[in-house]
């Protein structure tokens, strides 16, 4: 950091010699601009103070931020997405668009779209959007300016389509912005990227490269003679060049000063600089504010003078006007959602004393881990809870790492706690929250979700998948998408008799909503090299998941977080009389075995298809060559002759 003041010190320096009055040489420095951008992502609606984060924390940040420059340089707040779904508040999504209206009274001054807020489908962000148009004009709150710029509306037909677009229109969201502060006026712009896209499937919507509609967004604002050029960028960095979809965006569009990169939940410590484009992220769930302070150079491009990422921990005080707004958005949830469900935002659900693992840690590696155990055995109780005697038994529960959203806490676990472990999605009640389904797959068909959880997800992390009732042994020094070598059944939470798994027979299946709708997306992916096709109970692929959906007796649906809150209900009781998480998720249970050996027989023994192939291929190939070979020989020694 100190090279770069020191650099941009020199380039100062540099435009003011040259044989110029002293008065004009002072004229110059006067004129040199300054700007500061406060940024954040990935806030994923975690209003309240926790450990880290928190919008009280977040509004004294920026306002100590604006104090301290004003009147010196312009201060632009800007969000990169996703600033919804996460916690219960994002069940007022639509009835009270908590988030963006509390985006406006810390004062963003622009935010864009993430995958996530497209969660309740484009009909939600649309009544979400006009939501928060009407209740900003009661409470005379200015909303932050919405920027997205690569929407292919042209491809985008339907009739919701088009209910979101003339949402978005009254609205008043645009492809980009121009706000100036203290005499520097900044272009902002806004895009969705393909990762993102393909994490947003209920959205119906298409989407632009990132790159072709960004260098549209550059013409337009160099038109508009902006000092500085600043996209909001929903699609993130990556270790992998190949994947890292936001510095390939700043080597193919090198005319944008400043990409504010969200969606990977990426924490940079220093920025990414490709030539003169500033790369920035600040981390998930506003647990940091960033800021970026800048100063441009004789060329018209900026230099970063400093760059921080502030902790919002409890060495920042809470804003009071924050807090009583989020304790009457808390009322708003008991009243408007978890009324339905019997439940309160802070009712302590159960007692926990097991050291889960930390959600930022959750799914690193693939490997058994007991979050995972625990939420995919509370399916199976809930099932047969919710079904009583007309209950078929649930061979199978299985859960991606990629919607699971948070972790258990030791001591008090509550609903709000447990809304933030299964989060996601909607169900065709229209209701927060996804729904369980109940699918049939065949004895073949679960050993290729095995094989798919340690053969893909070291490439997909969210695709590690966790299980009940299902045990998987696997050898990583075995081919990819061979790697499985040992499925049984056992039954992980009532500890009955597992069956012998067979390959041709039918075994019910639980999941989430989401989840199952991707076990259905296995075989288009992969280009059928795997086969995973969800059936009903009499074989029949399923095409519509919604009608699989599981209901309570009453009617309700079952939601995945209801599920595990009523799991946890049904531990014995400590003495305090409230339920206390089983001791059995202190360790592991041999549901993921991995094994090392590497000699011939290990590497080679209960081959699958695809080995098969592969190995039919190879002594193919091997085949061929060999009597290349013979022919070689045959040649040669007609020659000696």
């Amino acid at each position: 950091m100190l090279n770069r003041r020191i650099a941009a010190g020199i380039a100062m320096i540099a435009a003011l010699i040259g044989g110029f009055p002293m008065g004009a040489r002072a004229e110059a420095h006067t004129k040199t601009k300054k700007a500061t951008i406060v940024f954040t992502h990935d806030l994923h609606s975690r209003m309240d103070d926790e450990e880290l984060g928190g919008f009280s924390r977040l509004k004294t940040g920026i306002d100590g931020i604006r104090q301290e420059k004003q009147g010196k340089e312009g201060v632009f707040v800007l969000d990169g997405g996703d600033f919804s779904m996460g916690t219960l508040y994002q069940t007022l999504f639509e009835k009270e668009a908590s988030e963006l209206l509390m985006l406006g009274y810390l004062g963003y001054d622009a935010t864009t779209l993430g995958n996530h807020e497209f969660d309740y489908r484009s009909r939600g962000l649309a009544a979400m959007l006009a939501t928060a148009k009407e209740k900003a004009t009661e409470n005379q709150t200015v909303l932050p300016q919405l920027v997205i710029s690569n929407i292919n509306w042209k491809e985008n037909r339907s009739g919701e389509d088009k209910q979101l677009k003339k949402a978005m229109e009254e609205f008043g969201s645009k492809s980009y912005t121009i706000i100036e502060k203290e005499g520097v006026r900044i272009g902002i712009f806004g895009v969705l990227g393909e990762d993102a896209d393909a994490s947003a499937p209920e959205s119906g919507l298409t989407f632009q490269s990132i790159t072709e509609s960004s260098k549209k967004m550059v013409q337009k604002l160099q038109q508009e003679k902006v000092d500085m050029i600043v996209c909001l960028s929903h699609s993130g960095t990556n270790p992998d060049p190949k994947k890292s979809e936001d510095e390939i965006l700043a080597k193919e569009v090198p005319q944008i000063d400043v990409i504010i990169s969200g969606h990977t939940h990426t924490r940079l410590e220093k920025p990414i600089r490709i030539q003169d484009t500033y790369i920035v992220s600040a981390g998930e769930y506003g647990q940091s504010l960033g800021e970026l302070a800048l100063v441009q150079t004789k060329e018209g491009r900026w230099e970063a003078a400093d760059y921080q990422l502030h902790a919002m921990d409890d060495t920042v005080p809470s804003d009071e006007g924050v807090k009583e707004k989020l304790k009457a958005y808390e009322e708003a949830v008991n009243r408007e959602y978890l009324a339905q469900f019997g439940y309160r935002f802070d009712e302590v659900v159960a007692q926990n004393q097991v050291d889960f693992t930390p959600f930022y840690r959750f799914g690193e590696k693939v490997e058994e881990d007991t979050l995972g155990s625990l939420i995919a055995d509370s399916y199976i109780y809930t099932v047969k809870d919710v079904e009583k005697e007309a209950y078929e038994p649930v061979a199978v529960s299985l859960i991606p790492a990629g919607v699971v959203r948070g972790s258990v806490p030791t001591g008090d676990v509550t609903t709000a706690d447990i809304f933030n472990i299964s989060s996601l999605g909607i169900g065709a009640d229209r209701v927060p929250g996804y729904p369980l389904v109940s699918v049939y797959l065949t004895g073949k068909e679960l050993k290729t979700v095995a094989e798919i959880d340690v053969s893909v997800s070291p490439l997909m992390p969210s695709a590690q998948l966790y299980g009940s009732g299902l045990h998987w042994t696997y050898n990583n020094n075995r081919m990819p998408l061979n790697r499985v070598t040992e499925v049984t059944l056992a039954d992980d939470v009532f500890g009955g008799k597992a069956d012998v798994l067979e390959e041709e027979k039918l075994y019910r299946v639980v999941a989430g909503l989401y989840s199952a709708q991707m076990l259905g997306a296995v075989e288009d992916v992969s280009k059928g090299i795997l086969k995973v096709q969800p059936k009903d109970k009499n074989g029949k692929p399923i095409k519509d998941f919604e009608k699989y959906i599981l209901h309570t007796p009453e009617g309700q649906e079952v939601k995945e977080w209801w599920a595990l809150a009523n799991y946890m209900k049904s531990f014995e009781k400590n003495e305090r009389g409230l339920p206390s998480v089983s001791e059995k998720y202190s360790r592991l249970e041999g549901r993921k075995i991995q094994e090392a050996g590497k000699n011939p027989v290990d590497i080679l023994k209960h081959p699958n298809r695809i080995a098969l192939t592969v190995y039919g291929i190879g002594i193919l190939i091997l085949g061929i060559l060999l009597m290349i070979l013979r022919k070689i020989i045959k040649r040669w020694r007609k020659k000696e002759k």
